[in-house]
């Protein structure tokens, strides 16, 4: 199945793992890479920079396909040296970088000067035109239903997918409600060029969290997610678990971020993952979880996808035309 994201970033299949805080790390990484997508280790689940360029050494252990380095943009309490994080990824080798958050404009010289290829995810059809505009290579665009931060605007794939991909002439990856071999061919059908997963590679053997995590996904359904940080301008799609609805109640009383700031933490994720708590922290999650059946290793995964993606193209839809 070659598209130009395949093309572009030298992958086998045109799946993308999405970069989750705490658990896009190595073990992950390097297994979607072999399995033949583009795994991408989020280099701020690591405190320091000096520690990315561990992490990407132990993924090269791992494997010799590319694979990605996410680097988020993001308001935060406490400053990240993110001009020192991009000089380790860059002197590291790595020649994918996926971009998030805020506008990358003042990074883009240094990465295409070290011959990256940028992917940058973005929630509109606005910020993808001026992501093209600045010399991106890749958008990665997130409809509504995508776990984390969906934007302001609350636009579904089905609508916004489309949109992108018909304004811009760079490749659109498709992120939010990706799970399975029918969203493959449903966001190739709207003119994606590929998929982002995220919350369906939780439910994987090489992701690193508890086994309870996992579990608890499986038994989740589409429903089972809410929106906070509304009142923040920063929407967050989660859980809907203990700590979601202490957010949300806090919100409703008119907390600002000093208050807010000791529940969004997300060192409290870190904490939740490691112990098998999915009521203990803000847990990013997308309405894709009404997707997951069950827990298999990413080989499986995205051998299932490709299989059951040429299945729906070669008998299904073929047959529909006269």
């Amino acid at each position: 199945m070659k598209t130009r994201l395949t093309e572009l970033l030298g992958i086998k299949h045109p799946i993308v793992q999405g970069g989750m805080m705490w658990v896009s790390r190595a073990k992950l990484v390097a297994a979607v890479s072999n399995a033949g997508g583009l795994g991408t280790l989020t280099a701020l689940s690591l405190p320091e920079p000096e520690l990315v360029a561990k992490e990407i050494a132990e993924i090269r252990s791992l494997t010799d396909k590319p694979f990605a380095v996410n680097l988020t943009f993001l308001p935060t309490l406490k400053p990240v040296p993110y001009e020192a994080y991009a000089q380790v990824i860059l002197s590291a080798g790595v020649k994918i970088i996926e971009t998030a958050g805020r506008n990358p404009e003042p990074y883009m010289p240094m990465l295409k000067s070290a011959g990256v290829k940028v992917i940058h995810k973005c929630t509109s059809l606005k910020h993808a035109l001026k992501a093209q505009a600045i010399g991106v290579d890749v958008v990665s665009i997130d409809g509504f239903e995508c776990a984390g931060h969906p934007g302001e605007q609350d636009v579904g794939g089905l609508v916004l997918i489309p949109k992108v991909a018909k304004a811009l002439e760079i490749p659109v990856i498709a992120s939010g409600g990706f799970g399975d071999g029918r969203g493959l061919v449903a966001a190739l059908a709207l003119g994606a060029e590929g998929i982002n997963m995220g919350t369906r590679f939780l439910a994987t053997v090489e992701a690193d969290i508890h086994q309870k995590i996992k579990e608890y996904l499986v038994k989740a359904d589409e429903t089972q997610t809410i929106l906070v940080e509304r009142s923040l301008k920063n929407t967050m799609r989660v859980l809907n678990n203990a700590q979601a609805k202490k957010v949300l109640a806090l919100e409703a009383g008119g907390a600002g971020i000093a208050e807010l700031a000791p529940h969004l933490s997300g060192r409290l994720g870190l904490k939740a993952l490691a112990e098998g708590d999915p009521e203990g922290f803000l847990f990013a999650c997308g309405q894709t979880v009404g997707l997951i059946e069950d827990i298999v290793p990413v080989e499986q995964l995205i051998t299932r996808i490709i299989r059951d993606a040429e299945s729906i193209i070669k008998r299904r839809l073929t047959g529909l035309v006269n």
